[in-house]
């Protein structure tokens, strides 16, 4: 793996889990030195992170981790929207039936007091969906959407109550698609997205900071 690769990954994979906070600064010999690169491949790896939103020039020499609010939650969530319900359709009329009735019965046997297993299937889930729309352009845009969504998912982490029905409303996605039922999987899709956004925004309210 490339340096800068490596810097970029380590880098997406702290901001994502929050390890680095928004407003973070990341300073080039700081960071260079922390992550054994040097300061070319760190500049690039900052180049790919500003390009996916993640981080912004505070100032010319100043590089920070990008905030996030409950105007950009909406806003993802627009977006999230239009393109999950439409790839919800799409792996309706095109995916493996039988692959998303076992996906459906793995959300329903979900061990939820295990968060980052219980992310890894929803990101089985995701990568069934990619599979099946068989539309590279909207697998990219979902890609995009993704990178951000995991900070935004680790906000609602440690609501078993959330966990549960978030279990439940991907079962209800799966199981629609394995029933060859576009609008079914797209209405569940819609559901699921507005109760996620409706957590994520009273924990925002709840907790601020």
């Amino acid at each position: 793996m490339r340096a800068s690769e490596r810097a970029y990954a380590t880098l997406l994979d702290e901001i994502q889990t929050g390890a680095l906070a928004p407003g973070t600064v990341l300073g080039e010999v700081e960071q260079s030195t922390r992550l054994g690169v040097s300061r070319t491949p760190l500049r690039e790896a900052l180049r790919r992170l500003a390009s996916d939103g993640l981080v912004v020039q505070a100032s010319a020499r100043v590089t920070v981790v990008a905030g996030i609010d409950a105007d950009d939650i909406r806003a993802l969530f627009e977006l999230r929207q239009a393109l999950e319900t439409q790839a919800a359709r799409n792996a309706a009329r095109r995916g493996d039936r039988r692959a998303f009735d076992e996906l459906a019965d793995e959300f329903a046997a979900a061990d939820l007091t295990d968060a980052d297993t219980y992310y890894a299937l929803i990101g089985r889930f995701d990568a069934a969906v990619d599979a099946a729309v068989d539309n590279p352009y909207l697998s990219a845009a979902l890609r995009s959407v993704r990178t951000h969504l995991v900070r935004v998912r680790r906000m609602a982490r440690f609501n078993p109550l959330r966990l549960s029905a978030s279990a439940g409303e991907h079962g209800l996605i799966a199981r629609a698609i394995g029933a060859g039922d576009p609008e079914l999987a797209a209405h569940a899709t819609h559901v699921h997205l507005h109760n996620a956004l409706t957590t994520i925004l009273e924990a925002l309210t709840e907790d601020p900071s």
